[in-house]
């Protein structure tokens, strides 16, 4: 089961390999070049037919972007890969979503560990209505992550580019940040639990520019230690931000499906699929 190295003065959180069907995860490799492979993934919401047949990888410690029009199932997929659309009573999934080469949406594994392995960011920053440290230190708290909470929090809080704007003022409420801090309070507290992989809902939608610039540099920053998938409807934000995009559309009866996955400077520049350049260059939106 996922344990905690107490060896580690901030809670390193570690796993040991296991067999699918005992609910738990297998550790992390080290020289694997995809950290996530989807499938042939079809997600349904009571009859309709959602997502279909959608099949990329996610390379390691790149920043994958997810783009298309509204209504394609960007977030719907995004939502599959650490089980939030468990929470969904008419939603179906299935196909494969392999990470480190175990299937997270097979039976008998818990959705808890896999989402202390996959976080998440949403598009609405959602601290805790309590103070900075116990944004950080709370979350960590109860996923059962011991050691030095001052030296965790701090750590946290330097990886989301925050520390500096906040450090002396750890006590006063989250909610009282400005919209991008709260957002960047968000990312921080998600990597209190030490994840693998971060999923990001259009994390700066509702932010301003200066705010949604801070965010971009901080994805970058953060891709030498982590795994980014994001959802953006900004389409120069996935350019400047991403390594790999994913285009998806709209099939027929408005089942979203994925068109094209390419490096994301050859999509922007080179894209292989009609509906691609149409999208990109504004014919269709």
């Amino acid at each position: 089961m996922i344990g905690v190295d107490s060896g580690s003065s901030i809670g390193t959180v570690t796993a040991a390999p296991v067999s699918a069907g005992t609910g738990v995860l297998p550790a992390p490799g080290t020289d694997e070049k995809v950290i996530l492979s989807i499938r042939d993934l079809n997600v349904y919401y009571g009859n309709f037919h959602a997502v279909g047949g959608v099949s990329f990888d996610v390379p390691k410690n790149q920043i994958t972007a997810l783009i298309g029009p509204s209504g394609c199932g960007k977030s719907t997929v995004l939502r599959c890969i650490n089980r939030m659309n468990d929470l969904i009573p008419s939603a179906r999934v299935e196909g494969e979503i392999l990470y480190h080469g175990q299937n997270v949406v097979a039976k008998g594994i818990d959705p808890v560990a896999v989402r202390r392995r996959i976080g998440m960011v949403f598009q609405k920053p959602n601290p805790f209505p309590k103070s900075i440290y116990e944004n950080i230190s709370w979350g960590a708290k109860i996923n059962g992550i011991k050691g030095n909470m001052d030296e965790l929090v701090e750590t946290c809080l330097r990886k989301a580019a925050l520390w500096d704007e906040v450090k002396d003022k750890l006590k006063e409420n989250g909610l009282a940040l400005s919209g991008g801090q709260q957002q960047r309070l968000c990312i921080a507290r998600t990597l209190a639990i030490n994840p693998d992989v971060v999923l990001m809902d259009e994390p700066a939608s509702a932010l301003d520019p200066i705010s949604t610039l801070k965010i971009e540099d901080l994805m970058r920053e953060l891709e030498r230690q982590y795994t980014i998938v994001i959802v953006t409807h900004n389409m120069q934000q996935a350019a400047r931000v991403s390594d790999q995009t994913v285009f998806f559309s709209l099939g027929e009866q408005r089942m979203g499906m994925l068109v094209e996955v390419s490096p994301t400077r050859e999509l922007f520049t080179n894209p292989r699929d009609q509906r691609t350049e149409d999208y990109i260059t504004g014919r269709f939106g």
